[in-house]
């Protein structure tokens, strides 16, 4: 039993941020409804290639997007625009603990199924709304999507080829991470909310941003403009105060070095037949490496490449210097660590048939997370929720579904 069994969660989110937020605390054990729309469902179903294949090898329509947001959960799909539907939501908010919702500011007050209206039938309901912008302020009612908020929050700014090299731009991250972000702060922050809700009685409104958590997300790059009123600048995958602290290139790939202090460049340089750069005047220290790494950064280059990636790292972990390797997802699952933390799981999928996953990165001793089922196909569970939650019998629910209604 997970720590949240005894959590309901309705969830009316879609895409990225919301269903990741769900997914953590269904994880964590709580029953979670995922609520579609008929017909076509959360956009992601069709965000592909790439769709999981089943047991022949042949195409399903589960595409790989979908799959990682939304294991654990039970799928109803429900006409939200329809009375007969926004009835059965607020019948099914009143069964629930939590609900979660990424509609545009004001959207579901038109179908009564807002906070305001929802609290009225569950008085302690934990109601947490993500957007792009939050509820207020003159950006409320714009259209949030990562990319534009990893432009706007600062982090394009300092990510991508530093910032004197030729033909450098901003560059986004490979994932969407102000989403997923956004979805772990909300996370945390209903996970909070129920803790009051326990001890008081009284539920409460969340009001999440991407763009608050981006720019929150940028951590010590933040506080430094806050200090000292400079604009950071893009380092590339060099770091602006520590050398070296980047990628090198080996004869065979890529690798990372990070050497903290002295003893760890000396122990660098020691590896690398080239022990005299540690007693170079210009680099006997870390502020020095810092003020002179044009000069030095190409000695260490010359040094890196006259070994493999395998040869650097085995070099350097006998010497205790901070390195590891760029891996491709290839080496990143055939990694032994990566296999020993059991990261690939596997779960059974009614059209899949064996679906690959990657597991929770939190492991609790007393409650720890459990894959209860795969991402569950369009409406996979609509029948089973009313006749479950809101006790509806057959003829009622196939009158709803005649009407188009789920």
């Amino acid at each position: 039993m997970g720590a949240l069994s005894h959590i309901r969660v309705l969830d009316l989110s879609r895409v990225l941020a919301g269903p990741w937020c769900a997914q953590n605390l269904a994880d964590l054990g709580a029953d979670v409804i995922k609520v579609e729309r008929p017909g076509t469902g959360d956009d992601t179903r069709h965000w592909g290639p790439p769709f999981a294949k089943d047991a022949n090898g042949k195409e399903t329509e589960e595409s790989a997007y979908f799959i990682c947001i939304n294991r654990n959960k039970r799928s109803i799909t429900v006409d939200i625009a329809k009375p007969e539907g926004q009835e059965l939501i607020r019948q099914l908010a009143e069964e629930s603990d939590v609900v979660i919702e990424n509609y545009k500011v004001g959207d579901l007050a038109k179908y009564g199924l807002d906070y305001e209206s929802l609290k009225k039938v569950k008085s302690d309901l934990v109601y947490c709304s993500i957007t792009g912008f939050g509820q207020t302020g003159p950006y409320a009612h714009r259209p949030g999507y990562d990319f534009i908020i990893q432009g706007m929050g600062g982090f394009m700014s300092v990510t991508g080829e530093a910032h004197d090299f030729e033909g450098a731009s901003p560059q986004k991250s490979g994932v969407a991470i102000a989403d997923i972000f956004t979805g772990m702060y909300a996370s945390t922050a209903i996970l909070a909310a129920i803790v009051h809700r326990d001890h008081t009685g009284e539920g409460q409104y969340i009001d999440m941003s991407l763009l608050d958590t981006q720019i929150a997300v940028m951590a010590n790059v933040s506080s430094a403009y806050l200090t000292s009123g400079e604009v950071p600048k893009r380092w590339g995958n060099a770091s602006p105060i520590i050398v070296p602290y980047q990628t090198f290139p080996t004869s065979d790939g890529w690798m990372i070095v990070g050497a903290g202090n002295d003893g760890q460049f000396r122990h660098f340089v020691t590896a690398g037949g080239e022990a005299h750069l540690a007693d170079n005047p210009l680099y006997v220290s870390n502020p020095l490496r810092v003020e002179h790494r044009k000069q030095l950064i190409p000695l260490l280059e010359q040094m890196t490449r006259k070994k493999t990636k395998g040869e650097w790292i085995a070099l350097l972990e006998k010497a205790k210097v901070p390195c590891g390797p760029i891996n491709d997802f290839k080496e990143v699952f055939e990694n032994e660590q990566v296999i020993h933390r059991g990261v690939q799981i596997e779960a059974p999928h009614p059209t899949v048939g064996s679906m690959k996953l990657v597991a929770s990165p939190m492991r609790l001793s007393k409650t720890p997370t459990e894959v209860r089922m795969a991402p569950p196909t369009l409406g996979q569970h609509t029948e089973e929720i009313l006749h479950e939650r809101l006790k509806l019998d057959d003829k009622t629910i196939d009158a709803l579904r005649s009407k188009g209604i789920i």
